[in-house]
């Protein structure tokens, strides 16, 4: 499949994922999200609340992709430090948005919540950086170059992106078609490779899960080229049909 669209990477940030106590919910949606844009998510990291971990990774994936998007660690408490790796990985100081302070102040203000220092961290950002609205919980987030910085409160970040969607290049969206084979993955490998060395321009995975009737297989066609993807299609439906006519496979469908 040809790669001219637009590349991107997902860093999770958190001990809390890493420790398992937080079942993380952020790469699906952002990568389904991308998806939809045309942009292809190459990449996904998950590091420690460690500030020279946090810099690395930021440093690391976004001279490599075109987007960075980062979920948690910018909320008010002590290991919230991914605004200041940022900041660092960036070369530049950190210091109250003026935007942001003034968003948290009169959030605070309907609330009756007390505008203190700790909350007060969250209207941090990394000079130069823009800010991404926040409708759920008014805290924002912020853009430095190619890299977004978002919530890991899952609610507020599927919110973020909407403010972040128009500031994305889109590229072509993959068109995706599945077929299912009731039977298991080494039945279909030899003639599924076939298949993929004579369409490049599609991208097939093979899938495997048990039914209620046995072992079966979902194969995935991926492609931006709709005629690549039709004529691969066709090649596989017929795979099938003979793996079922020999009883290699109970049935496709």
């Amino acid at each position: 499949m040809a790669d001219q669209s637009p590349t991107a990477a997902v860093l999770l940030i958190g001990d809390e994922i890493l420790s398992g106590r937080t079942k993380d919910k952020n790469l699906g949606f952002i990568a389904d999200y991308l998806t939809a844009l045309g942009i292809d998510l190459k990449e996904a990291r998950v590091v420690p609340d460690i500030e020279d971990e946090i810099v690395a990774a930021v440093n690391a994936l976004r001279r490599r992709y075109t987007y960075v998007f980062t979920t948690g660690g910018i909320g008010p408490t002590h290991d919230d430090i991914t605004a200041d790796a940022v900041a660092k990985a960036f070369g530049v100081p950190i210091d109250h948005h003026p935007q942001a302070v003034e968003i948290l102040l009169a959030h605070f203000k309907q609330i009756g919540r007390e505008p203190n220092e700790a909350r007060l961290r969250m209207a941090r950002t990394p000079e130069g950086a823009s800010l991404i609205t926040n409708p759920v919980s008014k805290a924002p987030g912020f853009q430095i170059g190619n890299v977004f910085v978002m919530a890991g409160i899952p609610k507020v970040m599927n919110a973020m992106m909407e403010d972040v969607a128009p500031r994305l290049e889109r590229g072509k969206p993959v068109i995706s078609q599945t077929i299912t084979i009731e039977g298991g993955e080494g039945d279909v490998a030899k003639p599924l490779k076939d298949i993929q060395e004579r369409s490049p321009q599609v991208i097939i995975g093979s899938y495997p899960f048990e039914s209620p009737q046995g072992f079966a297989t979902n194969l995935v066609l991926r492609s931006r080229d709709q005629a690549a993807l039709a004529t691969a299609m066709n090649e596989v439906r017929q795979m099938a049909a003979e793996l079922t006519r020999s009883g290699k496979v109970r049935g496709w469908s």
